[in-house]
């Protein structure tokens, strides 16, 4: 029997359509609940996390970093100027894999393990979106390879900035110095704002002295950037403030004639206007390319340099502190003069040798090897300065004591940092009974007096000092704090004045008459000078000892080892009527001040003459 045929029942139907219509409309209208709720919390709630993360995206704010001042001498010849460089870097934020993008980057361009390291010790230090430098000075070549394959490397820039750059090379190392990159602690101690896409700071030398000068002031801009972090429009710049531009009293002719008379020789020249107190050169030599230094010298180059036996980075003309010798006799003659212990007429027997009294050492004087007996058998102050007889300070040393020879020497400036312009000024020592008490534990002897009263024994001083003390004779007292800095920004800026040495006229002419015979004197010790000299020079020999000489030995240069020679000193003054130039000089195991006065004459006729004529005699 077939099945019934089942009706239709649209009510059934109907209530199947309604229910599944209140559930679909129930879930619509939850999603559009959903939605709507998390619009309000994109929009409302959260609109400013979001809206600043996503002005992070599109919108930075970028340094300027300002230009460095120029460095100038006395002439207008730059000394110190900023190239353009390219440098690659990396903004972190736009990076996914650093791993990675630093390894690709490795096969494009040589990067060596010290580079990486040290960019991933900036990344510490930096600003979020700032981009941190990885590889400096890119060649045109390395640009181009990156040109090809950025694209593919987000958060990796080619940006331009400029860069230290030292034309003279060696030539100003150790006045000028060098910048380098900021280290950690620099990092730690300047103004962090101001440094802001700046890289490069003062070491040593004026470009450390005058960071602030030089530096400038750093600049912002906000740009429009695309997902890559190309930039597409500048919204607003603030220009940064560029540092000052400094002109120095160096000048360049006179330095390079210091240099070339120094040679291969470890030495050092201080040249100061006594009129301004403006040092017209400060030479070390050997020297070293301060070029190397501004993106990181490398360990190869800094080894050379560190290892080396002559010392290159060691600025002997404000660091060295030697045995000043027979170049302060001049000052002790002043002192003798200004305590009334001597007069210029007043003499003292000189058989070449010295005894204190109740004590039977012999302290010799160095004519006494030569000619077996003194210079005259009386020496008045005049014989004393020209022919550096050593009894004639040996005596009045004695007489004077170590205190008021301490006293006496201080206002030429020895013992004591000078203050001058650069960094790193060593202050000598200019000894008496409680320094040696405070610095040794130790009583002072009379034996040590007379030692002192030759510029030996615990007497040290810089060849910056003795060209400052020269100036202070050379302007009969009147003292400056020495300066490099000439001007700023084209408007001079003197160098600080200082209390004057007060003495009586007759006094400094007495000094001036002596170390002008040292020059002129038929009996000068540095006579060959005069040859050919078209204007008057005054100026006093100076040796120091590097080891001691046992009583009754007899230094032969020949047979000592070449660095544990004498060294030879000179300070001098020209034109000794109206001085415009002092000088300071050593020549480290020179042998004695012969290789030390010709250097005098060939950098005072530069400076007065425009170019040097003179000819050392031992050259010939």
């Amino acid at each position: 029997m077939p099945h019934p045929i089942a009706l239709k029942d649209p009510h059934r139907e109907t209530r199947i359509y309604q229910s599944r219509s209140f559930t679909a409309i129930a879930i619509v209208l939850v999603l559009l609940g959903i939605i709507v709720a998390r619009y309000y919390n994109l929009q409302i709630t959260e609109y400013e996390t979001y809206r600043t993360q996503s002005d992070s995206n599109r919108v930075r704010l970028e340094p300027l970093p300002p230009k460095r001042g120029l460095i100038y001498d006395r002439n207008g010849v730059l000394l110190a100027d900023n190239r353009p460089s390219f440098t690659l870097s990396i903004i972190r934020e736009r990076v996914r894999d650093l791993d990675a993008t630093l390894a690709e980057l490795g096969q494009i361009i040589e990067l060596d393990d010290g580079e990486v390291e040290k960019f991933r010790e900036r990344l510490l230090r930096r600003r979020p979106y700032e981009a941190v430098p990885l590889h400096f000075r890119l060649s045109a070549a390395e640009r181009a390879r990156l040109a090809v394959d950025r694209y593919r490397m987000p958060g990796v820039v080619v940006e331009a900035q400029l860069l230290r750059h030292y034309p003279h090379g060696e030539l100003f190392s150790h006045a000028i110095g060098y910048v380098g990159r900021i280290n950690e602690r620099e990092a730690e101690e300047v103004d962090e704002s101001n440094y802001r896409g700046t890289f490069h700071i003062g070491k040593v030398g004026i470009e450390k002295h005058y960071e602030d000068l030089l530096h400038g002031k750093v600049g912002y801009q906000n740009v429009e950037t695309d997902a890559h972090g190309r930039v597409l429009r500048v919204l607003e710049r603030f220009d940064p403030t560029p540092g000052a531009n400094i002109t120095l009293n160096l000048d360049i002719n006179i330095q390079r004639a210091a240099v070339e008379a120094l040679g291969e020789r470890r030495g050092a020249v201080v040249a100061i206007d006594p009129r301004s107190g403006g040092v017209l050169a400060l030479v070390s030599t050997p020297g070293f390319d301060t070029n190397l230094f501004v993106n990181g010298i490398s360990s190869k180059d800094y080894s050379a340099l560190r290892d080396s036996p002559d010392v290159p980075l060691f600025n002997r003309a404000v660091q060295g502190q030697y045995p000043p010798g027979s170049t302060i006799k001049p000052m002790m003659g002043m002192a003798g003069l200004q305590s009334g212990l001597i007069t210029p007429e007043y003499t003292v027997p000189d058989p070449g040798w010295y005894s204190l009294p109740g004590d039977s050492h012999r302290y010799r004087d160095w004519i006494l090897r030569i000619r077996g007996t003194g210079h005259a058998p009386r020496v008045d102050l005049n014989m004393a300065i020209a022919e550096s007889c050593d009894t004639y300070f040996y005596d009045l040393g004695h007489r004077l004591t170590i205190d008021r020879m301490h006293d006496y020497l201080a206002p030429f400036g020895l013992g004591q940092r000078t203050d001058i312009d650069t960094t790193n000024e060593r202050p000598g020592v200019l000894p008496s009974k409680r320094w040696k008490r405070e610095s040794l534990n130790q009583p002072w002897y009379p034996g040590e007096t007379v030692s002192a009263s030759i510029g030996q024994g615990y007497m040290l001083a810089t060849p910056l000092q003795l060209a400052e003390a020269t100036a202070v004779i050379a302007s009969r007292g009147v003292r400056h704090t020495p300066r490099l800095l000439g001007a700023i920004n084209g408007e001079p800026v003197p160098a600080p004045l200082l209390d004057p040495l007060v003495a009586k006229p007759e006094y400094w002419d007495a000094i001036y008459a002596g170390m002008l015979e040292v020059v002129n004197g038929t009996r000068g010790t540095a006579k060959a000078l005069a040859k050919g000299i078209q204007y008057q020079m005054a100026g006093k020999t100076g040796t120091a000892q590097v080891i001691g000489i046992a009583q009754g030995a007899v230094y032969k240069e020949d047979e000592v080892d070449e660095r544990h020679r004498h060294h030879g000193l000179f300070i001098a003054f020209a034109p000794v009527e109206a001085p415009t130039i002092a000088l300071g000089i050593i020549v480290e195991n020179g042998g004695g001040s012969g290789a030390a006065s010709p250097i005098a004459r060939k950098v005072i006729d530069t400076w007065l003459l425009g170019h040097s004529d003179f000819e050392d005699p031992a050259d010939g």
